[in-house]
């Protein structure tokens, strides 16, 4: 009884068959299932409704509004990063747990507003950025004569915050509180 033998190239073939068949499959796993929806993109959720804005109308000229928005920042234990007479940068840290770090940004802009630029509007927005403390391993090199060089880890290592995530923080309630005090200290300033 003979064996029967089979082509040298034959596993060759098999593999290759194996992989086309893997990459089908993973293809076919990013393609959208028939009658599912794909989320829609970020900017299809922007709805530019005057219900909710990041402004308020004041009874105030640019100058007394800005100061005002100064004020209401410094007030709060905000760090002003940079002020000019129509607009102002500030920000404030938070570290809510062990290994956790928020920096809240605001930005604010006054514009004239009426008449004569008696009235202003003041548009405010708050950006949240969250970093986390990530542990990187430090490494040294070692030169080995004709070998070269090797890398051999240490036992120390850095702390380095890394930015995970960043949203500009929806209009509603925060502003609200914000635009309050803001009434408040130009009451307070006439």
């Amino acid at each position: 009884m003979a064996l029967a033998q089979t082509p040298r190239h034959a596993p060759l073939r098999r593999g290759r068959a194996a992989a086309w068949l893997a990459a089908a499959l993973l293809a076919g796993c990013a393609w959208p299932v028939p009658g599912s929806k794909a989320p829609p993109s970020v900017y299809q959720q922007e709805r530019f409704q005057a219900d909710q804005t990041f402004s308020r109308l004041f009874d105030a000229n640019v100058d007394d509004t800005c100061e005002a928005a100064r004020r209401a920042l410094l007030s709060q234990g905000y760090i002003i990063g940079a002020a000019r007479r129509d607009a102002i940068n500030a920000t404030k840290r938070f570290q809510p747990e062990g290994e956790v770090h928020i920096e809240l940004s605001f930005h604010v802009v006054c514009v004239p507003d009426g008449p004569d630029g008696v009235l202003a509007t003041a548009f405010v927005s708050a950006q949240q950025d969250r970093y986390v403390l990530k542990k990187l391993p430090n490494n040294t090199s070692l030169g080995v004569g004709p070998f070269g060089s090797i890398s051999v880890p240490l036992s120390s290592s850095e702390d380095s915050l890394v930015k995970v995530g960043s949203e500009t923080i929806p209009a509603g309630p925060f502003y609200d509180r914000y635009f309050a005090l803001m009434h408040r200290l130009l009451a307070d300033m006439r």
